[in-house]
């Protein structure tokens, strides 16, 4: 079980496993996707990777399924673009459900998934991965929060010590960043902008980080 966050009975549901996990999972299988998303599928050159967003895709039903009592063959999963209004890409929502967000995300691996009321954004990363140099990083998250991880002024990015830091301020602006919340990594204790809270976590086993941003309370539970 992962380290850190309430796992008491809350109105979100969280999930963080390993790729071989999920599709090792009795009642979860390739059928259960949308042909456009098998698609997508068969457009993927690199196992691994296949791997990797067919077993998001399957964890993000389960966690639906556990949040709402639907069946697992129900939920209507579709993704719109806010960037380009396009379908089939961007942020995944549920047709016919407005009320429930959910979220998925996946890495060399790993996968994580999300669903409840509300705005729900999720993102997991191996704990060895370094998310990046400084200057890479100043630009895509709040200087006063990489203040935290790294020193100023660093020219080859951050120190060896710095970058478990780095990867967990990283994994909170994602998880923000898809709730719709912006890339920021404020709200960690409390709420945020948009009433969005965070909460991040070590998932020791798996060796894996991850964050959740939510409106609600979140329970973090197995696969």
């Amino acid at each position: 079980m992962p380290d850190g966050p309430d796992r008491g009975g809350d109105a979100a549901l969280a999930v963080v496993a390993t790729t071989p996990e999920v599709l090792a999972h009795p009642e979860l299988d390739e059928a259960l996707l949308a042909p456009w998303e098998r698609r997508r599928l068969d457009r993927i050159r690199l196992p691994g990777r296949r791997a990797d967003v067919l077993a998001a895709r399957l964890l993000v039903r389960l966690c639906v399924t556990r949040a709402t009592g639907l069946p697992l063959d129900t939920p209507d999963f579709a993704q719109l673009c806010p960037g380009c209004g396009g379908e089939g890409h961007g942020r995944p929502y549920l047709r016919g459900r407005p009320g429930t967000g959910v979220s998925l995300s996946h890495a060399d691996g790993l996968v994580a998934a999300a669903a409840g009321p509300g705005p729900i954004g999720i993102d997991v990363e191996p704990s060895t991965r370094r998310p990046g140099p400084a200057h890479v990083l100043r630009r895509l998250l709040p200087e006063a929060g990489l203040g935290e991880g790294a020193a100023e002024g660093a020219a080859e990015g951050p120190a060896p010590s710095d970058g478990p830091e780095l990867l967990r301020l990283w994994v909170r602006a994602e998880a923000r960043l898809k709730a719709g919340g912006g890339r920021g990594v404020d709200g960690t204790d409390g709420a945020g902008p948009g009433g969005l809270r965070l909460l991040e976590w070590t998932d020791r086993p798996r060796a894996a980080v991850a964050a959740v941003a939510a409106t609600t309370g979140v329970a973090i539970t197995c696969v």
